[in-house]
């Protein structure tokens, strides 16, 4: 109860603090996703933001000097994710880790206490990575090229923080946190159905909505599917019902909506 009054009273003093003007614009410049938001959202989205910055640790890497773009940047495609969840700003991220470009870690075992969800065990590239009980990395130049592309399907944000979200319950499967059993049974099914399709015109070789990297198991076919619902909703309400709807249920929020408002 004490440490929730301090922490009410922390993010308090921070939002009554003006939200910087030039923040907005760096919002619009590499999170256009913004603009088709209400402006009860788009306001929402300003504080979670305004308090992801302040209270997360952000470290560059590789010679990157952190500066507001990146970290705004950063921020608002994460709490685009929770705009319509009752969240504690991903509490279990504390630091967020950066680099220039792609990077290629040094080999590392893994530990009881951080426990990868992909590319930790291999020196190869990556541009973002998730942990369990650890830091998200991620690489500026995929964070703003896929942020400043809001249909391409690809976003390094997104993907990354779906991977947390999914963590909340203490390990990476594709099933995040669900309101009951029914809802986890739908969510199940669906998307066991939606992996299974993939896979068969995969294996076809015929040409399918998601990434055949959503194929690698049931966390990375969350995050796919994350990045798709955000990107290209119109596409997955359409051809995709099904899928779209658990996704929808989960992240409260219905972008193919704000897309046929934004057009009208």
């Amino acid at each position: 109860m004490l440490l929730s009054w301090l922490r009410d009273r922390r993010r308090q003093a921070i939002l009554e603090t003006p939200f910087p003007t030039h923040w907005d614009g760096i919002m619009g410049r590499n999170v256009p996703h913004v603009t088709w938001l209400s402006s009860p959202e788009r306001q929402h989205l300003r504080e979670l933001v305004q308090v992801f910055v302040a209270e997360k640790r952000w470290e560059g890497a590789g010679g990157l000097t952190l500066t507001d773009e990146v970290r705004v940047t950063i921020a608002a495609q994460a709490c685009l994710l929770i705009l319509g969840l009752e969240h504690e700003l991903y509490r279990r991220v504390e630091s967020i880790v950066v680099y220039p470009s792609t990077v290629v870690p040094r080999r590392r075992e893994p530990s009881v206490l951080s426990t990868a969800v992909r590319l930790a065990d291999q020196p190869m590239p990556i541009l973002g990575q998730a942990f369990v009980r650890g830091p998200v990395i991620l690489v500026w130049d995929a964070v703003r090229s896929g942020g400043r592309d809001p249909v391409d399907g690809k976003n390094v944000v997104y993907h990354e923080f779906a991977h947390k979200l999914d963590m909340l319950t203490g390990h990476a499967d594709g099933v995040p946190p669900l309101a009951d059993r029914e809802t986890y049974h739908r969510w199940v099914s669906a998307l066991t159905h939606e992996y299974d399709q993939l896979q068969q015109r995969f294996e076809r070789g015929r040409s399918t909505f998601l990434d055949a990297y959503a194929l690698t198991n049931g966390a990375e076919f969350f995050a796919v599917a994350t990045e798709f619902f955000f990107e290209r909703p119109e596409t997955m309400a359409r051809d995709h019902t099904v899928m779209y709807e658990v996704l929808q249920a989960f992240y409260r929020q219905d972008p193919a909506a704000r897309l046929r408002t934004r057009g009208s």
